[in-house]
């Protein structure tokens, strides 16, 4: 998944961004990458389902105004 929070602080990240990396990085995903301009991570469908319900519930309590998210399915190679 990928996804961002709104409105933007280039100073200091706000509450909600604080509060979305938090939920993901507890998350217990496979890989994640926080940024300024975006957030990625990747894990088993149900920790992703779960992870995203908690990041736009905490994010929008913290005062986002926006957020902004992308959930990809990626499948098994088959041979």
């Amino acid at each position: 998944m990928e996804f961002t929070t709104e409105p933007f602080d280039l100073e200091e990240a706000p509450a909600h961004a604080v509060a979305a990396r938090e939920v993901i990085q507890k998350a217990q995903l496979d890989a994640v990458d926080v940024g300024p301009f975006g957030n990625t991570a990747e894990g088993e469908a149900d920790r992703v389902l779960a992870a995203v319900g908690a990041l736009l519930r905490d994010s929008l309590e913290a005062g986002a105004t926006r957020v902004s998210l992308q959930v990809n399915v990626i499948g098994e190679e088959v041979s």
